[in-house]
């Protein structure tokens, strides 16, 4: 999907562990891959402090090497997926438990300065240079505090990538001309996919997470910009098991049928949060608006 023969259109996703890519926006991204564009994956650490939620692998020896075996599984996903991908080199925080909350441990991602932490995400903003990112919103998305510091870390990085002061050494300034936030974790989504399975004489299969959603709001209501891609759920479903440590193969990622998915909600949601161009609420596409922009600027 090339604007013009010198414009082609990038997206960037910024995500905080391996395997979020492929739980957030992957049909997305192997959709607009499939159209000719070109798409950035930036992983902000390595998930060594993930638990392991694939029954048959929690071993001792998947503990140990957990490192390593996130690594080749985040190859596999990208391979899946057919992004780049970039590590940011920070250091997994861990999701606390407890109350009250443990401390964070000393020199993990959540931790550490905006001094440190957005420097690399600006330069790789400006070596990339993509029209459209990807991140979470202020509240990670849920509040896990990797997520919370990368959607942090990313707008911090949008802004200062395009300031000609920012770090000058780190590359020509560079615009992001749209910003969304991942919004496909809605109660909406699940109950109408439960009432398709009941309508079609199946088991609903989100009912215990509903009933365990309490009085947090739905981010439906956030929504602007659906995108339809459900040719690709079978690349986000791969992408996914790819990541074979943190899904169970029988557990829920898998449990809706591909028939009720996209019969009853075949989009990926998001919030549009950034937008330099003029587009119009509701879209269905990231890059409403930019292409109109960019062929404006290079008439």
């Amino acid at each position: 999907m090339p604007t013009n023969d010198t414009e082609q259109l990038r997206l960037m996703a910024v995500h905080a562990h391996p395997d979020d890519e492929s739980s957030k926006g992957a049909a997305t991204m192997a959709r607009y891959v499939a159209e000719g564009v070109d798409v950035v994956v930036v992983t902000c650490t390595g998930g060594e402090r993930g638990s392991v939620l694939n029954p048959s692998l929690d071993t001792p020896e998947t503990r140990e090497r957990i490192t390593e075996i996130r690594r080749a599984e985040m190859d596999r996903a990208r391979e899946i997926l057919g992004v780049k991908q970039w590590w940011l080199g920070f250091v997994d925080s861990g999701l606390p438990e407890g109350d009250p909350l443990p401390p964070l441990p000393e020199g993990c991602f959540a931790l550490a300065p905006l001094e440190e932490t957005v420097p690399p995400l600006v330069e790789m903003i400006r070596r990339d240079r993509p029209h459209v990112m990807l991140t979470y919103d202020e509240n990670g998305g849920y509040p896990h505090p990797d997520h919370i510091m990368t959607h942090t870390v990313s707008m911090a990085a949008v802004e200062a990538a395009a300031d000609p002061g920012y770090h000058p050494e780190l590359g020509a300034p560079w615009q992001v001309l749209k910003v969304y936030y991942h919004m496909n974790f809605s109660r909406a989504r699940m109950e109408a996919i439960d009432a398709y399975i009941e309508e079609h004489g199946g088991v609903a299969v989100y009912r215990e997470w509903l009933e365990s959603w309490g009085d947090r709001p739905d981010a439906f209501h956030r929504v602007t910009t659906r995108v339809p891609c459900g040719d690709y759920f079978h690349v986000r479903d791969d992408a996914l098991r790819a990541h074979a440590t943190q899904v169970d193969p029988a557990g829920r990622w898998f449990a809706a049928s591909m028939e009720s998915q996209l019969s009853a909600w075949p989009t990926e949601d998001y919030e549009l949060a950034v937008s330099h161009v003029e587009s119009v609420i509701p879209e269905d596409d990231l890059f409403a608006g930019v292409r109109e922009h960019l062929t404006k600027e290079s008439s």
